[in-house]
């Protein structure tokens, strides 16, 4: 019965490649790849003769997995996704579910990964942390689950493309406060790049943002908590004001740095004792 082996591939650096990783390259018969004219350049520059080389994506896995068990019966197989660890936000979680559901051994090679390479030089607490991947891409729901973690004592590691690190980083302000953040751009590749700060202070400073981004976002810390007769006053005086439950949450998180669902509880206290419902 054959093995599975999740073989990481570099995520810039072509260097990053281990020994034991071209060693397991170069004797599989079959590699699975999210991207075969990637793995195939991989495998020459390293001086390695290509085995069969099959298209295992997001979009075809579903037809895949039966394939690959199949040549599993008698051989092992290796996966290889575009850069990074197999499985881990890239196609391969499922099909090391049905190896293992069928009775092979999966084998995981370590490697490079721009998560705890993010995470070790963002400066941030590394004792816990939570690794989200991508976030949903429109705004309200990456809210919605950001505002869910917002109480948590870990620091986050968050995946996110150029074109909405912008929208996702004014979001993590919006839900969390302006907490501590590092953006780490381009992980091992030519223009990596490191920019900490506050939240508001990365985005001001992220102009222009090109490249992969991996966000490090810090955890709930302890805190001096605000004065809730003070928060509460301010909320009943906006609600006088004709302000909706949606504003008055929105501007106490932003004046006192608490939680969107602890601001959504006082303005709903607050609409509920002082101006008219709406």
């Amino acid at each position: 019965m054959g093995r599975l082996f999740l073989i990481p591939t570099p995520i810039g650096n072509p260097a990053d490649i281990t020994q034991r990783a071209l060693d397991v390259l170069g004797r599989l018969p079959v590699l699975a790849c999210e991207d075969t004219r990637t793995t195939r350049r991989l495998l020459t520059e390293n001086g390695l003769q290509a085995p069969r080389l099959i298209s295992y994506t997001e979009h075809n896995k579903k037809n895949r997995i039966p394939e690959l068990l199949a040549i599993m019966a008698s051989s092992d197989i290796g996966l290889v996704s575009e850069a990074g660890m197999p499985a881990i936000s890239d196609p391969g979680q499922e099909l090391v579910a049905a190896a293992i559901a069928e009775g092979h051994e999966v084998v995981a090679l370590p490697g490079p990964s721009a998560s705890l390479a993010a995470l070790a030089v963002s400066g941030l607490p590394t004792r816990r942390f939570l690794f989200l991947g991508f976030l949903p891409r429109t705004s309200g729901q990456r809210r919605s689950a950001l505002s869910r973690l917002a109480d948590i004592d870990a620091t986050l590691i968050i995946f996110e493309s150029p074109r909405r690190v912008l929208a996702t980083l004014a979001d993590i302000e919006r839900a969390l406060g302006d907490r501590r953040v590092a953006a780490v751009r381009e992980i091992s590749k030519l223009h990596e790049q490191v920019v900490r700060g506050r939240v508001s202070e990365v985005i001001a400073k992220l102009s222009n943002p090109l490249g992969e981004f991996t966000l490090v976002v810090e955890g709930q810390t302890e805190r001096t908590e605000p004065d809730e007769d003070e928060v509460i006053a301010v909320a009943k005086s906006l609600a006088e004001d004709g302000s909706s439950t949606r504003d008055i949450t929105r501007r106490l998180q932003d004046s006192y740095a608490i939680p969107r669902r602890r601001a959504y509880e006082l303005a709903n206290r607050a609409r509920g004792t002082g101006g008219e419902k709406r």
